[in-house]
């Protein structure tokens, strides 16, 4: 049962290092990061789903057999199809985003701003267990439940990398909480509890993956194209809006760098 256990261990340690993010509010003294930490956090979590999205999605969605169309013509629909999914729940689903200071979605009568930050983050955390569960589902359904430990490297090695990069993101979005709310413990609630939709979101695309296995270049281009989508329309714009300073930049580099140099060492 290694390939339950080893996706099990993958699922939980994205939530964690969420969790673990989250709790930088209690160290933090000011009530929200400074400009130069948000750009550091935000750049370094964009380029690690960069990479995680070329590198353990896209890549082997290209390289994966299919007889009914060209591989790539498979890949570019899906990515498209994955954007485009995002794009309807941002477009549908309440929310607000602090950075900007704007609401978008449907107008979500009665709810409040807090309630509709939640929802924001809890948005653009779904593609990212998706990417992990279609992972290991996808490894599964290619060797069995029962597969040496080995088998499982490249989709532990997205786990790793996604979790590495949830750290700071879990202190970016917790923040904003702990401003809006006057209080640090709800604010580490509120992080823990829109990092909860991970391993559910993870869930979902592993059994996916899993039981249509035929679907599996499909998903995997899918998931990349849903964190393509957070990527451009969220965290770029975040951490460059100072165009005279370049740390979000650099450490945009160093995450993509970080995770495609994982990928290639045990994918």
């Amino acid at each position: 049962m290694n390939g339950i256990l080893a996706s099990t261990l993958g699922i939980f340690f994205i939530f964690f290092c969420t969790s673990l993010g989250s709790s930088f509010v209690f160290f933090f003294s000011k009530k929200k990061a400074s400009p130069f930490w948000n750009q550091i956090f935000l750049g370094f979590a964009a380029g690690v789903m960069l990479s995680a999205s070329v590198f353990s999605l896209i890549l082997p969605s290209l390289n994966a057999e299919v007889s009914y169309m060209p591989s790539v013509l498979v890949s570019g629909i899906a990515v498209l199809l994955g954007a485009g999914f995002l794009f309807l729940i941002d477009k549908l689903v309440p929310h607000f985003h602090p950075s900007v200071s704007e609401s978008e979605g449907l107008p979500g009568k009665g709810m409040g701003k807090t309630g509709k930050m939640f929802l924001a983050v809890t948005i653009h955390n779904v593609p990212e267990g998706l990417s992990v569960g279609i992972a290991f589902g996808s490894v599964l359904s290619q060797v069995g439940l029962d597969s040496p430990w080995t088998s499982y490297l490249g989709a532990a090695m997205l786990a790793i990398g996604i979790g590495i990069q949830n750290i700071p993101e879990g202190a970016v979005v917790s923040l904003p909480f702990q401003a809006e709310t006057q209080s640090t413990r709800k604010a580490f609630l509120y992080g823990v509890g829109s990092g909860a939709v991970e391993p559910v979101a993870a869930v979902v695309g592993l059994l996916l993956s899993y039981w249509l296995s035929f679907l599996m270049p499909w998903a995997l281009s899918f998931a990349a194209g849903s964190m393509l989508y957070v990527i451009a329309e969220e965290m770029i714009p975040s951490f460059d809006k100072d165009s005279l300073h370049h740390e979000g930049v650099w450490s945009f580099l160093a995450g993509f760098v970080l995770m495609m140099a994982l990928d290639v060492a045990f994918g």
